[in-house]
């Protein structure tokens, strides 16, 4: 009897193994379209939403996942790829404030600052793309972030009616940790849309992107931002 249980508990963890690989592939595959991974193919918006992550690890160490979302957002501001950049990020502590992180950067590595939008209640993916939409007006836009992170913020884009496309910017080679809290993140992403509906933490008044800027007529001419240019404004900042 408690063999054949075994044997039974066996086969529905096996189950529910499949079922949850199954439908990580599933979401790549659904959203693989509105991926790019390189800027020249990537469509003209007026906004950019740059998904917030920590800048440093507890350690010290910067964090190669904001390094290159910071570099993918100049690059594709400064190709004039996007207009504004909205910054959507994480501010539940005084002393933990991403958008503000994020801005501060941006500035130093040349954007204007009018053309920065800052999103303090961007607590997770899901609040940062509809609060998008929501809140600041827009229903076609840019996202910039790592192509694992672009998959799940696409497909919540979907379900909620938003054009939107995602531009891939690299990940750092060791990411096996960060894939595995990845694959439960998408099951939670499933549950959010079809089964608790969820919503953004805060919503609030409508706070339009202003539509002012033309794309420059060379706007391919800009030149990109390298991996070691930005580790050099990094590094003037702690000075």
């Amino acid at each position: 009897m408690l063999k054949r249980l075994f044997y039974s508990l066996l086969v529905l963890i096996g189950l529910t193994a499949l079922t949850a690989l199954a439908l990580d592939r599933w979401m790549s595959w659904k959203t693989s379209s509105y991926v790019y991974d390189e800027l020249q193919d990537l469509p003209y918006r007026q906004v950019g939403v740059v998904l917030g992550t920590a800048k440093y690890y507890r350690t010290g160490v910067i964090n190669q996942y904001y390094l290159y979302r910071i570099q993918g957002a100049l690059n594709a501001y400064n190709s004039g790829k996007v207009n504004y950049l909205l910054l959507s990020g994480d501010n539940a502590q005084s002393s933990y404030n991403e958008p503000r992180t994020m801005r501060k950067d941006l500035i130093a590595a040349g954007v204007d600052p009018a053309d920065i939008v800052l999103d303090y209640a961007g607590f997770r993916t899901l609040d940062s793309i509809v609060r998008t939409r929501k809140v600041f007006d827009t229903n076609d836009f840019i996202i910039i972030t790592q192509r694992f992170h672009c998959e799940r913020a696409l497909f919540i884009a979907l379900h909620e009616g938003i054009q939107a496309q995602c531009y891939a910017v690299p990940s750092p080679k060791n990411m096996l940790s960060v894939r595995m809290r990845e694959f439960a993140a998408r099951l939670g992403a499933i549950a959010d849309v079809y089964i608790f509906k969820s919503e953004p933490r805060f919503l609030g008044p409508l706070i339009p992107i202003p539509a002012i800027h033309e794309v420059p007529d060379d706007a391919q001419a800009y030149p990109a931002v390298t991996p070691e240019q930005l580790l050099e404004l990094q590094k003037k900042e702690k000075k």
